[in-house]
């Protein structure tokens, strides 16, 4: 196959640590809150995160418009710019044509080093179709390529041989795995491609991940004690097993608390309390998480040492 990408310096982007995939807030007419993301972006930087993620699934991409998918990648680059540490930008759809055509348009203006791309979804491809539409759209890329691989959300997914092949091309650089487990397949990614950056996209999994050979995390649940999550990466890549398992432990009802309504309602429901959120707004069909979720997640988070 020929690559006809252009692999610039930021090919060599730097995955490792903890990158949070920031929420997209909105103020009480449901427009983006420009001002609380800002805020939000700067704090999460400076607690500790190595990156952030604009229009992950925790931002609710599918539900915002062009316009404003842009504008909030200019404001992430902002935070990122100032603090030095790097963006990636969520752009994959269920189309090549349409996925290639997201990453030109998130990309162009604002400084962005990479790009999430999600399995397709719906469509449910085969396996080798799924490989074809990655390296396509690698090919023509402006900015490196993260596979995300989530079978829960998009129906299909990728086993050990389809991402070794992927970690071979010149401007796929990560993988987000979030398979719902260390399983086989991760392992094996992980012995045969040392070089391939494997991020833990499951929150209750970060640990496993990364001190098997994983390079860090993207972690919904940091938007609280972020700076324990990114000591928890951060212990698991210097192999400190001990210190590891304690504050996987610690952080464990957090993740748990954050995760009991769909995503990223509970997140959204502890930041508004802690005043860091105008609202708690969703876009719909999303709505609000209830009181007792939000309220667990608060008292967990409050039960973290700091």
């Amino acid at each position: 196959m020929l690559y006809t990408a252009s692999v610039n310096e930021r090919s060599h982007l730097d995955l490792g640590g903890l990158w949070v995939p920031i929420v997209t807030p909105f103020t009480s007419d449901g427009s983006v809150d420009e001002d609380s993301l800002s805020q939000l972006g700067r704090r999460l930087l400076n607690d500790g995160a190595a990156g952030l993620v604009a229009l992950g699934t925790t931002g609710e991409p599918a539900t915002l418009s062009l316009d404003e998918r842009k504008r909030i990648v200019t404001l992430c680059a902002a935070e990122c710019a100032a603090a030095n540490r790097p963006l990636m930008v969520g752009a994959g759809t269920n189309s090549t044509d349409a996925t290639i055509h997201e990453i030109n348009q998130l990309t162009t203006t604002s400084n962005v080093d990479a790009a999430l791309i999600v399995v397709p979804y719906y469509t449910r491809p085969s396996a080798i179709a799924i490989v074809e539409h990655f390296e396509f759209v690698a090919d023509v890329s402006p900015v490196p390529i993260v596979v995300y691989n989530v079978p829960y959300r998009t129906g299909r997914g990728l086993g050990e041989d389809e991402i070794t092949r992927l970690a071979r091309h010149p401007n796929i650089v990560g993988l987000k795995q979030a398979v719902g487990s260390l399983d086989w397949d991760t392992l094996e990614v992980l012995r045969r491609s040392p070089n391939f950056a494997v991020l833990a996209g499951d929150d209750a999994f970060i640990a496993p991940t990364v001190l098997m050979g994983g390079a860090g995390a993207i972690t919904a649940s940091a938007h609280l004690c972020t700076a324990q999550f990114a000591k928890l990466v951060s212990a698991a890549r210097a192999g400190e097993v001990e210190r590891t398992r304690l504050l996987a432990a610690m952080l464990l009802p957090v993740v748990d608390a954050g995760f009991s309504e769909p995503n990223p309602a509970v997140f959204k429901g502890a930041l508004h309390q802690l005043g860091e959120l105008e609202t708690d707004q969703l876009r719909k069909p999303l709505t609000s998480a209830g009181p007792t979720a939000i309220s667990q997640l608060l008292a967990a988070a409050a039960a973290i040492p700091k």
